[in-house]
């Protein structure tokens, strides 16, 4: 056993990389491992030269890591975590929670028994502009919603241009890749702002254009049961990126551009306001926050921002979405149960 702190990141792809740094940027005394996903043996290469490189789950809790990260394939998600839960270590899972409500249900009982423990790293909601357009919302800054429309795309060869894109987690369903699970950041923040939705109606379809066997766009109405409806389009195929969520309020209009990190009121044709602006934000400051806030959690003396609950919330969605595109019906979510 070290005589040091642990922290265990599962994975070694560019999320878990992140965190390692992260890991070793906020606990620099301590020590920051490292396994495989995959099974297969690390190098230095791989995961940085002072990264302690462990063989197996088995080997990494003989250290009684305080915590630790799962950033592997959507598919390995909650097993990993069944694993670490059942030896009292708190685990932050990436997200999405996993890749099915089927493969969750294998590891139900261990992940319940430990729910105070999970946390699932939707990291949008630690952003700074998000915190503030959900304060925007709260206060109804544009008196009552008449609808609400959210769009994200972006060229899936431009995400990691270094490398064969087709080769990819995004690009692979084996893996978990897919617009719906890739990019349900959205998902999770729409449940955040606006609460639960009682019916889907989904067209997700792979185009041809890029070579993947999974969904590379997705178009979807979520309804509320007050009948509030969302229009979202996901997709990996815009050669200009774009993420922005559009509210349409009774005394304005709302735009959060996440990528430009800004707000802007719309309160007539040729009126508006910038209520946010912060171009100069490091993106990596709320994956920092993030690590903060479930350090806290590990330790107890916090509850989850994003718990098991929250992660089941956004996968019941996902299998709303995947249920009415396959069938091509509204589905009602309440009946999709993990």
């Amino acid at each position: 056993m070290s005589g040091q702190p642990t922290y265990l990141v599962i994975g070694s792809g560019s999320i878990a990389k992140r965190h390692i740094g992260n890991l070793k940027k906020l606990f620099a005394s301590a020590r920051v491992g490292c396994i495989s996903a995959s099974g297969r043996r690390l190098s230095a290469e791989d995961v940085g030269e002072d990264t302690h490189i462990y063989g197996s789950i088995d080997d990494a809790l003989a250290d009684d890591p305080v915590f630790a990260i799962i950033a592997s394939p959507a598919p390995l998600h909650v097993g990993c975590a069944a694993q670490l839960l059942s030896q009292k270590v708190p685990v932050l899972i990436e997200k999405p929670l996993s890749d099915s409500l089927e493969r969750f249900s294998d590891h139900r009982d261990v992940l319940l028994a430990h729910k105070e423990r999970i946390e699932i790293a939707y990291n949008l909601r630690f952003m700074s502009s998000a915190l503030r357009f959900k304060a925007l919302l709260d206060a109804r800054s544009v008196g009552g919603i008449s609808s609400i429309s959210v769009d994200v795309g972006q060229y899936l060869p431009d995400w990691r241009p270094a490398s064969d894109y087709r080769k990819n987690v995004s690009a692979r369903r084996e893996l978990g890749g897919g617009v719906l699970l890739e990019l349900s950041h959205e998902l999770d923040y729409l449940g955040w702002f606006f609460g639960e939705f009682k019916t889907a109606y989904c067209v997700a379809r792979n185009t041809g254009a890029l070579e993947v066997d999974v969904e590379d766009t997705v178009d979807a109405l979520l309804v509320r049961t007050d009948r509030l409806a969302v229009n979202v389009h996901m997709d990996f195929l815009q050669r200009a990126p774009v993420r922005t969520c559009k509210v349409v309020g009774q005394e304005g209009t709302l735009i959060w551009d996440i990528l430009n990190n800004t707000i802007t009121l719309h309160s007539g044709r040729d009126e508006h306001r910038v209520l946010f602006e912060d171009a100069s934000y490091d993106r990596n400051t709320m994956y920092l926050d993030l690590l903060r806030h479930f350090a806290r959690v590990a330790e107890g003396t916090a509850l989850p921002e994003i718990g098991l609950e929250g992660g089941l919330q956004a996968l019941r969605l996902i299998e709303a979405m995947r249920t009415s595109a396959a069938t091509g019906q509204v589905v009602n979510i309440g009946d999709i149960q993990a």
